[in-house]
């Protein structure tokens, strides 16, 4: 695995409202250099904070997740998602991950058996 790393959104969930699981997470977030963000996770990520906080939370949350490097979904990633028998928003995360050559970070059973994938179960 490289020294890239992708975090899902159920992982930034974790970490940012502060769970017992957010030190899963901690370690990739924070090393803001090798952190490669989908913007389809800040879609996920601030529509749910929003959903159960409020605009500060969202706020926070995006100034947080665009530390890391900020990747929109362009053709060769659209593309790549095709592949993958997952979700359209996780197989777009799954792509991004591959198309960076980064380890993606998870607790969402729908990657556990996936190459370079850090799966931690619930």
């Amino acid at each position: 695995m490289s020294g890239l790393n992708l975090v899902d959104s159920s992982g930034w969930l974790e970490y940012l409202t502060g769970s017992d699981r957010a030190g899963l997470f901690a370690s990739a977030i924070l090393r803001s250099e090798d952190l490669i963000v989908p913007v389809i996770s800040i879609y996920e990520v601030v529509k749910r904070v929003l959903r159960e906080g409020t605009d500060s939370h969202a706020k926070e949350a995006v100034q947080a997740m665009t530390k890391g490097r900020v990747v929109d979904v362009d053709l060769s990633i659209a593309l790549g998602a095709v592949r993958f028998k997952l979700p359209m928003a996780d197989s777009l995360i799954y792509a991004t991950a591959k198309e960076f050559g980064a380890t993606l970070w998870t607790q969402d059973a729908d990657f556990k058996d996936l190459p370079d994938v850090r799966y931690f179960a619930k």
